[in-house]
C-alpha cells in the first residue's frame, strides 16, 4: 500500500508547472510504542480537555483554539477560520531561485520529504526540471505551506524523482559562535594530529545506514519479551567507564595500535606548513568572528 502524501500541490518554474505529492521519507512503523494505561484495571486511558479554573471536563467541541494577546487576555480563533488562511504556497511552490545545495548550511537542515508528480500529465514537466537542476548540480529554493506554517525548501534530483529538504529560519538557529566562542585556540602538536589521522584512516569506511542498529530499540523489545514470559526486566549493563587520559600523546598511541595500526611516521615537510596556515586562517577567523552567509 502506497504512502499517504503529507502534502498535494503544484511545482512551478516560471510558466512550466507541474502537480506533485510529498511523501515523508521518514516512517516509524514497527518501531515500539506505548500506551498509557491504567494500572488498577489494566484498561486504556483516553485524555480530556478540563477547564483549568473550574476543574471541570470540556464536553466535546466546546474547545477552541485561543491566542494570548496580553495577561490572560485571549482572541478566539476558530479552526475553519485557520483553514480559510490561503496564502500561494499553500498550494504552490516557486522555484524562485537555485544555489549550490553543499551552499547550505547543515544546521538550516530540517526534515526531508520524496517528491513525484501527482498523475502521468504532470511526469514530462516533471522530468525536465530534474534533469535541468541536475544538468546544473543545483538545487531549487522554494517555500511551502505544510501542518499551517509556512517554510523555507531546498529541492534537488534523486534518482527518478526529488527530494525536498525544509530549512530553518535563520532566527530559529543559534549561530555557532555563541556557542564555540568559549572554546580556547588551543595550539595542537603536529606528531599527536598525525596519529590521530592514522586512528582515522584504519577507521575509514563508507556509508551504509543499514548497519546502524537501533540498540536502545532492541533493549526495549528485549525488556517487553521477558515481561511478556513473565520473567524480570534484564539487568541494565554498567557502561564501560572511559580510562582517564593523563598523556594525550600515549593514548594516541595505544589507539592506533588498538586499531591495528602500524608506526606513525612523523608529519612531512608539506603537511606542517599547510596544517600551520590552517592554524592561522582559524585564529584570524576567530579574532574577526564568524557569521554565515545567507
Amino acid at each position: 500500500m502506497a504512502p499517504r502524501p503529507a502534502w498535494k500541490g503544484y511545482l512551478k518554474l516560471s510558466l512550466v508547472t507541474c502537480a506533485i505529492e510529498l511523501t515523508n521519507v521518514v516512517t516509524h512503523a514497527g518501531k515500539v510504542s506505548f500506551r498509557i494505561l491504567n494500572r488498577k484495571t489494566g484498561n486504556t486511558v483516553r485524555r480530556i480537555y478540563v477547564d483549568a479554573e473550574t476543574g471541570k471536563p470540556l464536553d466535546e467541541g466546546d474547545e477552541i483554539k485561543g491566542y494570548e494577546v496580553s495577561d490572560g487576555e485571549f482572541v478566539h480563533i476558530e479552526e475553519d477560520e485557520i483553514e480559510a488562511v490561503e496564502i500561494e504556497s499553500s498550494h504552490t511552490m516557486n522555484l524562485d531561485g537555485f544555489v549550490e545545495k553543499s551552499s547550505i548550511e547543515q544546521i538550516y537542515l530540517d526534515t526531508p520529504y520524496y517528491v513525484s508528480p501527482a498523475d502521468e500529465v504532470s511526469q514530462e514537466a516533471f522530468a525536465v526540471i530534474r534533469d535541468a537542476m541536475a544538468a546544473k548540480k543545483m538545487a531549487g529554493l522554494a517555500r511551502v505551506v505544510l501542518y499551517q506554517r509556512e517554510r523555507p525548501v531546498a529541492i534537488e534530483p534523486l534518482g527518478k524523482g526529488m527530494v525536498l529538504t525544509t530549512l530553518r529560519y535563520d532566527d530559529t538557529v543559534r549561530q555557532p559562535e555563541t556557542v564555540f566562542d568559549d572554546i580556547e585556540a588551543t595550539r595542537t602538536d603536529d606528531e599527536m594530529i598525525d596519529l590521530a589521522e592514522h586512528i582515522i584512516d584504519q577507521k575509514k569506511t563508507k556509508f551504509d545506514p543499514s548497519k546502524f542498529d537501533d540498540r536502545y530499540e532492541d533493549a526495549l523489545l528485549e525488556l517487553i519479551r521477558a515481561k511478556k514470559a513473565g520473567k524480570k526486566a534484564p539487568k541494565a549493563k554498567a557502561p564501560a567507564k572511559p580510562s582517564n587520559v593523563v598523556n594525550l600523546f600515549d593514548a594516541l598511541k595505544k589507539s592506533l595500535n588498538a586499531e591495528g595500526g602500524g608506526k606513525a611516521g612523523k608529519s612531512s615537510s608539506k603537511a606542517r606548513p599547510a596544517r600551520a596556515k590552517a592554524k592561522a586562517s582559524a585564529a584570524g577567523h576567530n579574532r574577526h568572528g564568524s557569521r554565515k552567509s545567507a
